[in-house]
């Protein structure tokens, strides 16, 4: 759970004992470091897979292109758009 609250929200190592404290756990922001530099890294190659198999699992992506040639001023521009299936 801490080493979650690290990752999840933006906050110093003391600002997260600190707000620990409040909740009635008592630790320090070292051992907060601790946890982080230990499962820090399962949790990103987890959240990496996770990731990878929702991308995966929507192999039927669409996306559409618009492109088109427009004279402004005399000045011709090329325009394009890119959107993906979910708008």
């Amino acid at each position: 759970m801490v080493e979650m609250m690290y990752i999840l929200f933006p906050r110093s190592l003391r600002n997260l004992e600190d707000l620990l404290h409040e909740r009635g756990i008592d630790i320090s922001h070292e051992r907060v470091r601790f946890w982080r530099n230990l499962f820090g890294p399962l949790f990103a190659a987890e959240s990496r897979k996770k990731r990878v198999s929702q991308m995966r699992a929507n192999w039927n992506w669409q996306w559409h292109s618009e492109e088109v040639f427009v004279r402004i001023n005399g000045e011709t521009h090329y325009l394009w758009q890119t959107i993906n299936h979910e708008g």
